[in-house]
């Protein structure tokens, strides 16, 4: 009863995915379908809103169509943010002020925001994780912890409306805890 209630609570909610290349690809497409199928309007958005291409494994995935140009979106349009992680697209964002600037609106707002493996290196630039308990893939756990959050080693880990994950393995945790906290909006 539980789930036909999430979807119902779900159903017209509208979600941001900040990526671009270099993101891993299942924890972009696992979340944006297990959104999708709950009646969630997903964009994706990418500093350039030209296609993006996913990292699989140990090689590049599939290319994906993106919505969006971050310069052309709003970030109040959306309930809730979405951040996948693979290193190449990490490690290009964080150094966005735009993107930056982007997710601290989640934040300012107290909108659910989701960030998965090294999802949360954005944020960590973005100083928004002092004080904030969550989990990380574990080679950036020191770079969570120096930026002020407390770190712990789960498969997922809800701070009032902050969703973190470590890896792919924790996906099925990430997905039901993400829907759970969006159903919930605003976390004020």
């Amino acid at each position: 009863m539980k789930n036909e209630n999430t979807s119902e609570q779900l159903a017209g909610k509208r979600v941001a995915v900040l990526a671009t290349d270099g993101f891993e690809q299942s924890e972009l497409l696992k979340p944006v379908e297990v959104l999708q199928e709950k009646g969630v309007k997903v964009s994706i958005i990418s500093p350039s809103g030209e296609s993006i291409r996913g990292w699989n494994d140990k090689e590049w995935g599939q290319i994906i169509a993106v919505d969006l140009a971050l310069d052309d979106a709003n970030p109040a349009d959306y309930d809730g943010l979405l951040l996948p992680g693979g290193v190449l697209n990490s490690d290009s964002l964080r150094e966005s002020p735009e993107a930056r600037k982007f997710a601290q609106h989640f934040f300012d707002q107290a909108k659910p925001t989701f960030a998965i493996c090294h999802g949360s290196q954005l944020l960590i630039d973005a100083d928004l994780l002092e004080g904030r308990r969550m989990t990380s893939y574990p080679a950036i756990a020191k770079d969570v912890i120096n930026a002020g959050a407390e770190w712990e080693d789960s498969e997922v880990v809800v701070d009032n409306g902050f969703v973190t994950s470590r890896s792919p393995d924790d996906l099925p945790a990430f997905c039901a805890k993400m829907c759970e906290e969006l159903a919930e909006g605003v976390h004020a």
